[in-house]
């Protein structure tokens, strides 16, 4: 009686395996697919006007991940010539995205393009005794003005502009003890907004940001007063997603990418 138990129990289990087989045979689990990863190097003075472009064009490409790091232009060169796996490299000046292509590091198929041009202003607190609308760039002579945040003229293309704008407009020597740099035009800016620098230098675009706009007031610096600066682009070579970075450029080249960049300041190649 027992071994007929035994028997019917082990044809059971059998018969159960054998169900289970043909049932992972007929309808096998469907293996999740990898989202695509796009990686973008952006100059800081993007931070605010790219995050806004990116929740519409996340919604547009839903399988996406989109990781973005802001930094400075010239930190963004080295690192990228040195093998940083970026896909798409946004600079705040073009010739950093033409060197990499005359290092045969930009995709031949794609060219490097323009996509802004970079303005700058003296932004004070709102508090500050400092007339800079009144008095524009000749305000930084002033007492109170003990501390002035520039980007680091050696890396930061906005640092360039600051100083080449100081020293044409005759204040340069005046001023150049009381210099305090920024690692990045975004850094600039958050030392006069938290009150480590009395001044700064910074992009017109971070000052048109909702972070700052209603924070401070500012002057904006005549485009005589500094070289152009023309900010452009490149789809980089080594690339893990080519169709989607071509994708992001377009949008951005688009009519609702050039909008959004003049909302926040920025000329259009052209202009």
């Amino acid at each position: 009686m027992k071994a007929i138990v035994k028997g019917a129990l082990a044809a059971g289990v059998l018969l159960i395996v054998a169900a289970g087989f043909m049932a992972g045979l007929r309808s096998p689990s469907p293996t999740p697919e990898r989202k695509q990863t796009l990686t973008i190097a952006a100059a800081s003075d993007l931070k605010f006007a790219l995050d806004e472009f990116l929740v519409e064009f996340r919604a547009r490409h839903p399988d996406a991940a989109i990781q973005v790091t802001y930094g400075s232009s010239g930190n963004f060169l080295a690192q990228i010539s040195n093998g940083a796996p970026f896909d798409v490299f946004l600079s705040a000046d073009v010739a950093y995205p033409r060197k990499l292509a005359e290092q045969g590091l930009v995709d031949e198929k794609d060219p490097v393009f323009l996509y802004a041009v970079g303005r700058i202003v003296v932004w004070v607190p709102k508090g500050s005794p400092l007339a800079v609308e009144s008095l524009g760039m000749e305000a930084l002579r002033e007492p109170a003005a003990k501390r002035i945040a520039i980007a680091n003229p050696q890396h930061a293309p906005y640092g360039r502009a600051a100083e080449a704008a100081l020293k044409s407009l005759g204040v340069y020597d005046a001023v150049k003890d009381r210099l305090v740099l920024g690692e990045n035009i975004a850094q600039t800016a958050q030392f006069v907004q938290s009150g480590s620098a009395d001044a700064g230098i910074i992009a017109l675009a971070l000052a048109l940001a909702p972070a700052m706009k209603g924070q401070g007031r500012y002057w904006e610096v005549p485009l005589e007063a500094y070289p152009r600066m023309e900010q452009g682009g490149a789809l980089l070579k080594r690339a893990a997603a080519p169709e989607l970075a071509r994708q992001f450029r377009d949008e951005l080249l688009g009519a609702q990418g050039r909008a959004l960049l003049q909302r926040y300041g920025f000329s259009l190649p052209g202009e």
